[in-house]
């Protein structure tokens, strides 16, 4: 060694090499997107707070009181099954995905005070013993819907016998009847 350099050692050099190619790989790439959570059976506020998240548009705080309203009229009802979870899970009656899709951590607070509120009691005042709802913009044409009340993006209603029916028409929309 004549001119005081360090001989390389070959494995320190392929620690480098390799280490270089791994920082070199992973620029650009993002990272994965986190799994979505799924709600646990029997877990009444996850299951809540789902429905409400999917199903109200997360648009206001009446929308999301008012499909809390309608899962616990069906947990009630006979017609339905008794469970929060059971209730929104069922074919074809809630959106798609909703047990499994990823929801938002930026409206997570607000969603699960309110899920809290609806399973401790606090119901939309206008839904009543309604069970049933569609988006607003939706024009059902059946003679047996009776139209109580529109709120966070949907039409809420009950099914009633032809002759009963005095609200064949969506009612106006209405924001701010709920506590906070």
């Amino acid at each position: 060694m004549k001119s005081g350099v360090r001989p390389i050692h070959s494995a320190h050099v392929t620690i480098t090499v390799l280490c270089a190619l791994l920082i070199v790989a992973s620029c650009g790439k993002r990272e994965k997107a986190p799994e979505p959570t799924k709600a646990v059976p029997g877990d009444a506020l996850e299951c809540m707070a789902r429905a409400m998240y999917f199903e109200s548009n997360r648009s206001s705080r009446d929308g999301m009181i008012a499909v809390g309203s309608v899962v616990m009229n069906r947990v009630k009802s006979a017609a339905f099954t008794n469970t929060v979870c059971s209730v929104f899970s069922q074919k074809n009656q809630f959106a798609p995905g909703v047990m499994t899709r990823q929801m938002g951590l930026n409206t997570a607070p607000l969603i699960m005070g309110t899920a809290r509120s609806v399973l401790s009691g606090e119901r939309h005042p206008r839904i009543t013993s309604s069970k049933f709802f569609h988006a607003a913009w939706y024009k059902a044409d059946f003679n047996n819907i009776h139209y109580v009340a529109a709120t966070g993006g949907n039409a809420f209603y009950e099914k009633r016998k032809p002759a009963n029916v005095t609200n064949r028409r969506p009612v106006p929309a209405t924001e701010g009847l709920t506590g906070n």
